[in-house]
C-alpha cells in the first residue's frame, strides 16, 4: 500500500514545524528540566491553538477526532523539536476517558475532555503498563491513576519527589495515594488497555521525530567539522553510518503510518501494528542517537551541546509505554492472524 499525507495533513505538519522552529525549543527543554515550566507552558498553549490536542478529542466533546494520522503528524513534529511535557500522557488520558464514556462511564469525559481539547487543562497518567511513575505530574493539573489490577480509576491528589531520568526533561514522580475515585470495574480495565495502545502509538511517532532531528543535526555537523583537512562527512565510514541511520528511520515511517490507518479504521490487529511501529521507530531513533554520538565525539556528551537533548530522549522513549521485548512479542501477533 502506498501511503501519502493529503494536502491538509502536510500543511498541518509544516505549520507545527515552523511554529516550533521559532520557539527556541532547546532553551525550553533546559528550562523544563530545571523545573521552570513557564516557557514550556507557553509552547503548550500555542500547540493547543494549533489543534494538536483537539485532533485527539472526539467531536462529541468539542474536539475534531480522534484522528490518528493527524496525531502522527503532530507527534513527529513534537519529537523533532524535543518539546517537553506530558504530551503522550494527555492523549492517553483522552483515550482512557473516551473509552470509559463508551462503556457507560461518561462523567469524567464530560468534565475533562472539552478542557483537554482546548488546552485549558494539563493532565498526566499512571497506568500499570506504563510503569509506576507519572510523567511531569509537577506541571499537570491532575493525574489519572489506574490501580487495583486495572479495576479502579482515581484522580491523584499530588505526587512524590521528582526522580532522575535518562532524559532530564522527563520529570518522573510517583502519584500519592488517595484522591477522588472516578470509575471502577471491567470498564476501567478495558479503557486502560485501549489507552495504552494510543500511548505506544504517539510515543512511536515522537521517537521517529527524535531520530529525524538527530540525523539532521548530525549531517549538518559532519558537513562543517573537518579532520585531516576535509569535512568528516566526506569519509566513507561516516557516510555509511549516516546512511544506515536514514534507512532505519525511513523503514519505520510506513509502519507508523500503517498503525495510524489501523487505528483510524478500528482494525482488529491495530495493537500488533502499533507494537511493530513502536519497536521499529524507537530502535531507529536509538540507532540514530548512537550514530550522532559517534560522529559528534566527546562534545556530544556535554549538556552545552544541543544534540544531547535528543540523545537522552531517544534512550528514554525506547522503553516508555512498551519495552522493545514486549513490543516484539506483541508484533508477532500479526503473523498469527
Amino acid at each position: 500500500m502506498r501511503f501519502l499525507l493529503d494536502t491538509e495533513q502536510t500543511a498541518f505538519g509544516h505549520t507545527l514545524d515552523r511554529m516550533l522552529s521559532a520557539a527556541d525549543t532547546p532553551a525550553v527543554v533546559r528550562a523544563w528540566a530545571a523545573g521552570n515550566h513557564g516557557p514550556g507552558l507557553a509552547v503548550w498553549e500555542r500547540l493547543a491553538d494549533a489543534g494538536v490536542f483537539a485532533v485527539a478529542v472526539p467531536r462529541a466533546y468539542g474536539g475534531m477526532g480522534p484522528l490518528p494520522v493527524e496525531l502522527c503528524v503532530a507527534f513527529v513534529a513534537l519529537g523533532r523539536h524535543a518539546v517537553p511535557g506530558p504530551l503522550v500522557e494527555t492523549v492517553t488520558a483522552v483515550a482512557l476517558l473516551s473509552r470509559l464514556a463508551e462503556r457507560g462511564e461518561p462523567a469524567p469525559a464530560e468534565e475533562w475532555l472539552p478542557r483537554l481539547g482546548a488546552g485549558k487543562a494539563r493532565v498526566t497518567v499512571a497506568l500499570a503498563d506504563g510503569g509506576p511513575y507519572a510523567l511531569d505530574a509537577d506541571a499537570a493539573d491532575a493525574t489519572f491513576v489506574v490501580t487495583g489490577g486495572h479495576h479502579a480509576l482515581r484522580l491523584a491528589t499530588g505526587h512524590g519527589p521528582v526522580q532522575p531520568s535518562l532524559d532530564p526533561a522527563r520529570r518522573l514522580s510517583r502519584p500519592l495515594t488517595g484522591g477522588e475515585p472516578l470509575a471502577g470495574g471491567p470498564a476501567v480495565r478495558d479503557a486502560a488497555s485501549y489507552a495504552t495502545g494510543w500511548a505506544a502509538f504517539t510515543t512511536a511517532a515522537q521517537a521517529l521525530g527524535v531520530g529525524l532531528a538527530l540525523l539532521e543535526r548530525t549531517v549538518a555537523y559532519a558537513r562543517t567539522r573537518t579532520q585531516f583537512g576535509a569535512a568528516i562527512g566526506s569519509f566513507q565510514a561516516v557516510k555509511h553510518r549516516l546512511a544506515d541511520a536514514l534507512l532505519g528511520l525511513e523503514f519505520a515511517r510506513p509502519l507508523l503510518h500503517g498503525a495510524a490507518v489501523a487505528l483510524a479504521s478500528g482494525a482488529p490487529g491495530a495493537g500488533a501494528e502499533i507494537a511493530a511501529a513502536k519497536v521499529a521507530a524507537c530502535d531507529a531513533a536509538y540507532a540514530a542517537a548512537r550514530t550522532a554520538l559517534q560522529v559528534h565525539g566527546a562534545i556530544g556528551y556535554t549538556a552545552e551541546c544541543d544534540v544531547s537533548l535528543w540523545l537522552g530522549k531517544a534512550r528514554a522513549l525506547r522503553s516508555a509505554w512498551g519495552t522493545p521485548a514486549a513490543c516484539r512479542a506483541r508484533a508477532l501477533e500479526l503473523f498469527d492472524q
